[in-house]
Parts: structure tokens; sequence; C-alpha cells
């Protein structure tokens, strides 16, 4: 099965996690392109994506880039399709708990326009 990965958009536009990315160097948007091929292929090891406990069905991209590491979250619209609503660098060995209400507002914004 060959999984589509899409970035959450608001209601004007925006891309928020493109925004993100745009801001990281070009070898951690390498190496977030080579896991999303990974996930996209369903080759995706589980250090790579994996389901959130204690969330409203979000899931974690986890990407390494030298000594950083960076989260995408998202979820999924229907079984091939994945919607990435938030990224950000991980300091910490909690996920913030403000980035999963992020990403649960975005999911619950998208699934609403979705709906329209």
């Amino acid at each position: 099965m060959k999984r589509k990965i899409t970035f959450y958009e608001t209601a004007e536009g925006a891309s928020p996690v493109e925004k993100f990315l745009r801001k990281q160097t070009v070898q951690v948007r390498k190496a977030v392109a080579a896991g999303f091929m990974h996930i996209q292929n369903d080759t995706n090891p589980e250090h790579l994506f994996r389901k959130m406990t204690a969330t409203d069905g979000l899931w974690e991209i986890r990407i390494k880039q030298g000594g950083n590491i960076f989260r995408l979250l998202c979820f999924f619209h229907g079984s091939e399709l994945i919607v990435v609503a938030s990224g950000f660098q991980k300091k910490t060995q909690k996920t913030p708990r403000q980035e999963i209400k992020t990403a649960e507002a975005r999911k619950k914004d998208y699934f609403r326009r979705q709906a329209q």
C-alpha cells in the first residue's frame, strides 16, 4: 500500500509545517524527506513512525539529524492519507503537551472543514 503524506493547512491556506521545515537546514529537510519515503512505502521501522499514546489518534514521525531530534505530529485521514499537523525540535525527553494540543486542535479543525 502506497501512503500519501500531506501538510495540514489553515482555512486561509497557510501551512505551519511547511513554514517550520523551511526554517530548517538542508540536511534536516533531506532527513525528513527520507523518513517520508519510508512511511509512504510502508517500510518504516517503528522507531521512525509510531502511534502516540494518550492522544486523540496522533502519530509521531521521529527524525534525527546530527545531534538534533525533530518530531512531526500527524494523523490519518482514511487508511492511506497522512496529514502532518505540526513539527518541532525536541529538546526534552517528553513531547511537550502544548505541541500535542496544537496537533489535536489542527486535526479537529481539519476534519471539521472536511465535513463542510
